[in-house]
């Protein structure tokens, strides 16, 4: 049956409010399936055009990745970002931005993807190592003081079996070594090999023991 139109509405009384709002609903439902539709086209698209470009980007990191390779592969990311901001794919995408980027020695703009990724939710691992990344990034400024503070955060919540806990453990070390506060070093030294004692730096980390209980001063 045709819906009336708004010429009949007009004179029908009480009654064309009711229809009007009927009609207003059925406006509204094909808007709204329309708009869904939209959505999760623009969202599939998003998803695929985000996957490639850090596929790209993790064979341009790779050992025969080259120069070309890695420059095309950030401008790819950049844009496929800007292009699906709130995409679910996002904080990998941005990780892998952030890898390129320290990579490039831009290391400001890497720890803006690294941030940009926990922004839009990195979760587990993604989280921590996004914020590895960016203790790396300071550390590769030489802001060691920085570079400490972003292992400890990074640090929280995390145990010895917890992934990448070690690592955590080893950059908190050095950016106490680095920025001269020698007891934290040594203390973060030893629960390494207390917590972590299947370490392959076992070696090297009684040499940096060994080292810092010789420095004159302590």
């Amino acid at each position: 049956m045709a819906l009336p139109g708004w010429a009949a509405l007009r004179g029908a009384g009480a009654w064309r409010w009711v229809l009007a709002a009927g009609v207003g609903l059925l406006v509204l439902l094909g808007l709204g399936f329309g708009g869904w539709s939209w959505y999760n086209a623009g969202q599939a698209r998003g998803l695929q055009e985000l996957t490639e470009a850090s596929a790209v980007a993790q064979e341009a990191l790779g050992p025969q990745g080259t120069l070309t390779q890695r420059e095309a592969a950030i401008r790819r990311l950049e844009e496929a970002l800007a292009r699906y901001p709130s995409n679910r794919l996002v904080p990998q995408a941005a990780y892998h931005l952030g890898n390129l980027r320290y990579d490039a020695h831009a290391y400001e703009a890497a720890r803006g993807a690294y941030t940009l990724a926990i922004a839009r939710g990195a979760r587990d691992s993604l989280v921590t190592l996004c914020r590895l990344g960016i203790g790396y990034s300071w550390e590769g400024q030489g802001k060691n003081g920085d570079a400490l503070a972003a292992y400890q955060e990074a640090l929280l919540h995390l145990g010895p079996t917890d992934f990448l806990y070690e690592e955590i453990l080893m950059g908190i070390a050095r950016g106490a070594e680095l920025t001269g506060k020698l007891d934290q070093a040594l203390e973060t030294y030893r629960r390494i090999l207390r917590e972590v004692p299947q370490t392959r730096r076992a070696d090297d980390i009684r040499w940096r023991l060994a080292s810092l209980e010789k420095r004159p001063g302590r």
